[in-house]
Parts: C-alpha cells; structure tokens; sequence
C-alpha cells in the first residue's frame, strides 16, 4: 500500500472535518471523530491543525479559493473590455448558478448562521475569507470600469451582494423557492440596470 504523503493527509483530514461538521454541526463534532472520518490518528490531526477553530477556517478557506474563482475573476472580465451591463451580469449570473446548485456551499451557510451566536469566530472567518474578498474584488471593479461613474462603488457593491445572498437564502436555505420564488435573470436585469443606470 504506498503511503499517503502530508498534504494526501491534510486533504483528507479536511474531507473528514467537513464530512462531521455537516453532519452533527460544529459543537458537537470532536477531533477524534474527525480523525476517524479521515482515516489518520488524532496525532496526525493535530499536527496539521492547531484546533478545531483552525480547522474550520482552514475548510473555509478552501471554499473561498475553490469556489470564488468560479464566479467572480474579475481580472478576466477586465481582459474582455465587456461592457458592464454584461460583465456585471455574468458575475451576478455565475454567483447564483454556484450558490444554488452547490449543496456544499448552501450546507456551510446554515452551520454558520446556526452557530454564531455560541461560536462568532465562525462569522468572523466567514466574512473575513468570502465576503470581504467579493465586496473589495466588486468595488475595485465598479470604481475602476471606464463606463462606470459611480458616487459609491463599495456601497454599491455592497447592494448588488446583498440583494444576491438574501436571494439565495430565501430561495435555497429557507425554501422560498415553493412559496415566493423569483426568476433568477429577472432579478439580476432589474439589479444590474439600477446600477448601470445611476452610473451613466
């Protein structure tokens, strides 16, 4: 059997963690079940991660590499010189279409939302590693489009991801989707002509 190498470990022992934590949520998960989960000893676990807390922000750090990168390279959309209704719309678009067809993501949302109040360094990490990095991405590229002449890139910003995550959370993580569902592009148009429009 050929050994696993350190970062095969990490890996795995990341895979575990996020395995228990979307199973029995972050309280009640415990580094030897992780351990199990990973197939390494308790040890192995410890000499990867300092603690739990780290641990958790280590798979939310991979989340954020893994999945921001999917919807949001803005620095491609500059080397496309699109015109912002379009680029503005196929971020918009790419953010939602992850959000809503990823479980994963969905999953990570509620245990942070169910445990910051025991655990707010769960929230802190969050913001820190997702929202912060999409809302400073998004301002840049609001303050910097040749087309754009916005009085306040970043609360703009701040509205168009606002506006996306109270969609997504209405829709997928409070079952809005049976009782009070919008379509997805109507949503987006109506978001991203408010702001082209102010801008002009």
């Amino acid at each position: 059997m050929t050994s696993r190498t350190r970062g095969d470990k990490a890996e795995a022992i990341l895979e575990g963690a996020r395995q228990q934590f979307m199973a029995n949520g972050y309280a009640a998960t415990s580094m030897d079940q992780v351990a199990v989960a990973a197939g390494v000893s308790k040890a192995t676990v410890y000499s990867h991660f300092q603690d739990k807390a780290s641990l958790f922000a280590s798979l939310i750090q991979k989340m954020a590499a893994t999945k921001l990168g999917v919807f949001f390279d803005l620095t491609q959309l500059h080397r496309q010189t699109q015109n912002p209704t379009d680029s503005l719309t196929q971020v918009a678009c790419s953010m939602l279409d992850t959000a809503c067809t990823d479980e994963q993501s969905s999953a990570f949302m509620r245990l942070i939302v169910a445990e910051s109040q025991r655990f707010p360094e769960l929230a802190t990490t969050y913001v820190e590693n997702v929202a912060k990095p999409v809302i400073s991405q998004l301002t840049q590229f609001l303050d910097s489009h040749p087309q754009l002449h916005l009085s306040d890139p970043e609360a703009t910003a701040r509205i168009l991801i606002g506006s996306l995550v109270y969609y997504i959370i209405l829709e997928e993580i409070l079952g809005g989707k049976q009782t009070l569902h919008m379509e997805r592009d109507r949503l987006v148009a109506t978001l991203v002509n408010g702001i082209v429009q102010s801008a002009s």
